[in-house]
């Protein structure tokens, strides 16, 4: 579970750069930004689930 978070991580890292370097593409930047925090926060919750089941 967790390779695939941080694949999505990098990945949105990525697509947040690539927005920021090209400013036509600042939308990108934006969408890869909420997708990164998106990602964290469903991994930090998972992990708090497993947690508390255990």
């Amino acid at each position: 579970m967790w390779t695939v978070l941080v694949i999505l991580l990098v990945a949105w890292a990525v697509l947040s750069i690539v927005g920021f370097v090209f400013e036509g593409l600042l939308w990108l930047a934006i969408i890869g930004i909420v997708l990164f925090v998106g990602t964290l926060v469903f991994g930090f919750i998972r992990q708090g689930a497993r947690r508390a089941k255990a």
